[in-house]
């Protein structure tokens, strides 16, 4: 199944696309509506909100009188702590009741207000973030909710920021506009990248790559974008792997880069690549039939060496390569080698962004990736190769070592 997590600050709007998901064919979680039952009158929840707040957070009819608990956590952190340390155990452990009823097939939009702040981004396979600026956000809390400009300052200071949201967000929704534009905005994406994507990952498949070799500036979002990947497949694959991390030229600050992540998952050996196949296929990224080789270079020419695993995305919004290479082997060492050396000498980084560009001029017409690969190859070889190899001698270059799995698990 597919796994989205969507957030959004109060008064951001969150709710109408929850909403409209769910119209749209979505099994829709929604944390808010859990937290309520889970503290209805008779439940052990409740009964544990009272033990910490006290009596007088009931109403008459003994229900929790939320006007007045809410005026004591949201103004005192400490209270607020508590607080969600009663009631978050208790939504979790409701919603994976609902996810873990859901189908291959199914799309599962779990609505979690708090996701940011709880750190629980990593568990879905795209985050969702419903955004509009704080002036917008409080006007329509004075409007709509009756509350005073006091009560609605201190309900977005309680949360995350706009920015600390946003830099979790795999999809940002701006809803600083009409009704009608968000509600546009929703049907486009879950028809250009949510359906594609639970198709994609039910049957286990990359999603289609557009042909042609665009070379883009350098992004700001490609280290970030990075490491939501990484964070995304260690959680999913808690076992044998030793780092993940962000190779290729998307992690070279300053230079020009096709628009793809390229991430290096180290393990011991092939087997423990093998093993972990099918837990990177269910995080989104299914294996790639028939590409399990890297071109041996002249020092280390024995093929066998140069074995992999190669991932790639399910998901049609993000392009994304996973190389899943033995530590120590030529193939790993050679990937944190290169982005070190390119990362370190700003010469070596001109030159291979102008081979890069020449190439992809001169394959810009090709309807297949493989020429352009093919093309750029004996530059790796014959020029990058001894380049680099001469750089390490002089900077004393040293790959990791990783003394146990438990050890290094994200690198940079």
């Amino acid at each position: 199944m597919l796994k989205i997590g969507l957030t959004g600050g109060i008064a951001s709007g969150k709710s109408l696309v929850a909403s409209r998901l769910q119209e749209l064919g979505a099994i829709l979680v929604d944390a808010d509506l859990i937290a309520r039952e889970v503290v209805e009158p008779g439940t052990p929840g409740l009964a544990l909100v009272v033990d910490a707040f006290g009596p007088g957070i009931l109403d008459a009819q003994g229900r929790l009188d939320r006007p007045k608990l809410g005026s004591i956590v949201f103004r005192d952190p400490a209270q607020r702590e508590v607080l969600n340390g009663i009631i978050h155990p208790l939504v979790r452990k409701a919603a994976a009741a609902i996810v873990s009823a859901a189908g291959r097939g199914d799309i599962v939009v779990q609505d979690i207000p708090l996701l940011v702040e709880t750190g629980q981004g990593s568990n879905f396979h795209l985050v969702v973030v419903v955004d509009a600026p704080d002036e917008v956000r409080i006007r329509r809390m004075v409007r709509f909710r009756r509350m005073s400009h006091d009560d609605a300052h201190a309900r977005i200071a309680s949360q995350a920021t706009r920015a600390e949201r946003n830099a979790a967000a795999d999809v940002v929704l701006d809803n600083s506009g009409s009704r009608q534009e968000l509600l546009a905005t929703v049907d486009a994406l879950w028809e250009n990248r949510v359906a594609p994507f639970a198709e994609n990952l039910s049957r286990g498949t990359c999603a289609a790559r557009d042909a042609g070799h665009v070379v883009s500036q350098p992004r700001g979002e490609w280290p970030a974008q990075a490491e939501r990947l990484a964070a995304r497949i260690i959680t999913a694959v808690p076992h044998d792997i030793l780092s993940v991390d962000h190779v290729g030229s998307t992690s070279v600050p300053g230079l020009a880069a096709k628009d793809v992540i390229d991430l290096q998952v180290a393990v011991a050996d092939l087997g423990a690549a093998d093993r972990i196949a099918v837990h990177l296929a269910g995080a989104g990224f299914p294996a790639v039939p028939g590409a399990n080789q890297d071109t041996p270079k002249p020092a280390q020419p024995d093929p066998a060496q140069w074995q992999k695993r190669f991932h790639a995305n399910a998901d049609p919004g993000q392009l994304v390569n996973v190389h899943v290479r033995v530590a120590g082997s030529p193939g790993w060492r050679y990937a944190l080698l290169f982005r070190d050396w390119l990362r370190s000498e700003p010469a070596a980084l001109r030159m291979y962004e102008a081979h890069k560009r020449e190439i992809a001029a001169a394959h810009a017409h090709d309807r297949d990736t493989a020429p352009y690969a093919e093309a750029k190859e004996p530059w790796f070889t014959d020029v990058a190769w001894p380049l680099m190899e001469a750089w390490a001698g002089r900077t004393g270059w040293m790959p990791p070592s990783y003394m146990s799995s438990a050890e290094g698990k994200r690198g940079q």
